[in-house]
């Protein structure tokens, strides 16, 4: 009898077990009979199904990576730009999502792919390189999104976010771009060494006038300076001729001997009566 009714418990412990299930935050749970979808409204928590007749498949309701391959596009004006992109999403209705993809999320990814890819293509061929390398790169990855919401959230999907994580140019358009740049940076360049050349121009102008100026002031310094010292040079002079005027005319004849015979090779053919030897004349000097 003690056997039986421990037989008796654990067949009832193994039908509890296989018919309850839990659910928790991060879940998605559906539940089928005989193959059927009966049910996808489950809260978190514990649930019950009946053994043998339902089972239950669970799917992550969080937000998925979808990390997209490198593609190449074509600008407005006929540009080659790779681009390297990524997509947020997640199951948006969980029964739809079965039907569309047979439950499998690999189903979903390569679906997504292709979606992502062509309204990337189509934005892309309506801007610039300029315009995707700059003003209209949010507007673009925003446009994508909404686009392709439209087709994927009647499939039980949502696209949460796209992102271009880079944007490349093939090699021979790089060489062209950089080409580009290296010519702009040079008329840059150029402009700015002709102003550095202009504005050193104009900086030797201002010293030559002002050290002309300096020059000239001090000049005229000078010369008043030296017109000072040749009138004081004269008064001095005068004083002294007033003094004693015999002296005076005696010291300037002997300055006017010794620059004349400084030399020693000049010859002089002078009346020896004349005014220039008067002192040589004279038996006693002042």
């Amino acid at each position: 009898m003690k056997g039986i009714l421990l037989l008796i418990l654990a067949l009832a412990a193994i039908v509890v077990a296989l018919s309850a299930f839990t659910v928790s935050e991060t879940e998605y749970a559906i539940k089928f009979r005989l193959g059927k979808i009966v049910q996808t409204d489950y809260e978190p928590g514990l649930h019950w199904k009946l053994p043998f007749v339902n089972n239950v498949r669970k799917y992550d309701k969080r937000i998925m990576l979808l990390d997209a391959t490198e593609e190449r596009f074509i600008t407005f004006e006929k540009k080659d730009v790779i681009v390297d992109s990524f997509v947020k999403w997640r199951i948006l209705d969980v029964s739809e999502f079965y039907t569309s993809f047979s439950g499998d999320s690999r189903n979903a990814r390569d679906r997504l792919v292709p979606i992502i890819a062509d309204n990337l293509k189509s934005e892309f061929s309506k801007s610039t390189l300029q315009e995707a390398l700059s003003t209209k790169r949010d507007a673009i990855m925003l446009s994508v999104k909404q686009n392709a919401n439209r087709i994927v959230q009647p499939l039980g999907l949502e696209i949460v976010d796209v992102r271009i994580k880079q944007l490349n140019l093939p090699d021979q358009v790089k060489e062209s771009v950089f080409a580009r740049m290296r010519a702009s940076r040079k008329e840059v360049a150029n402009e700015l060494r002709s102003q550095g050349r202009e504005e050193a121009e104009k900086i030797r102008a201002n010293a030559d006038r002002e050290a002309r100026i300096n020059v000239a002031k001090a000049n005229q310094q000078a010369l008043g300076l030296r017109g000072a010292g040749d009138a004081e040079a004269a008064r001095l002079y005068a004083d002294a001729y007033n003094e004693d005027r015999e002296f005076y005319a005696f010291f300037r004849s002997l300055q006017a001997y010794r620059e004349t015979f400084a030399d020693g090779q000049d010859i002089m053919i002078l009346d020896t009566n004349s005014e220039f030897f008067n002192f040589f004349n004279k038996k006693q000097l002042p």
